[in-house]
């Protein structure tokens, strides 16, 4: 490879998840939304009642991230925080029947981002740039993929040895 073409792919990568941010966010603000929100609030509508550190460790970002929005996210109407039965230091988070019924403004939101990012693209193709992702995404964190599947690598190698001790048995 040439020292010009070095970095290109990071590059090119970087280029494209900035983009498809970009325009995400623009059609999530018509919704009032801001970049980032979309995520917790798909994170909630999945597992609803997460506390801000379960939310922080599933998006990948710093638990002060994660309460900024939660708070903002709150004063407009679409989560609650409530505390924990069993902990009253712990709140819990949850969407209101506001946030239930943005849902599909976000879901509708990122099809129509990932349609245009996509424009052009056979199955095959979408499939295996997925591939491509998910190997990218295993290398650059503690992960492996299984199956077409990332996995926790200390996991992963927890079972393994399980696996060997029992075979050596």
């Amino acid at each position: 490879m040439s020292k010009s073409n070095k970095g290109a792919a990071m590059s090119r990568l970087h280029s494209v998840a900035r983009l498809a941010r970009t325009t995400l966010a623009a059609r999530l603000l018509a919704h009032g939304f801001y970049a980032g929100q979309d995520q917790i609030m798909l994170s909630l509508h999945e597992e609803d009642g997460q506390t801000p550190g379960q939310l922080a460790a599933r998006l990948g970002v710093r638990p002060p991230t994660i309460t900024k929005t939660i708070n903002r996210l709150q004063a407009q109407g679409f989560l609650e925080k409530r505390a924990s039965d069993t902990d009253a230091r712990q709140a819990h988070i949850f969407l209101t029947e506001v946030g239930h019924n943005a849902i599909r403004a976000v879901e509708k939101s990122v099809k129509k981002t990932e349609k245009q990012a996509l424009k052009g693209f056979d199955k095959k193709d979408v499939k295996q740039l997925s591939k491509l992702l998910l190997r990218i995404e295993a290398n650059l964190s503690d992960l492996v993929i299984i199956d077409d599947e990332v996995t926790d690598a200390e996991a992963v190698a927890e079972v393994e040895h399980e696996v060997e001790a029992e075979a050596a048995e």
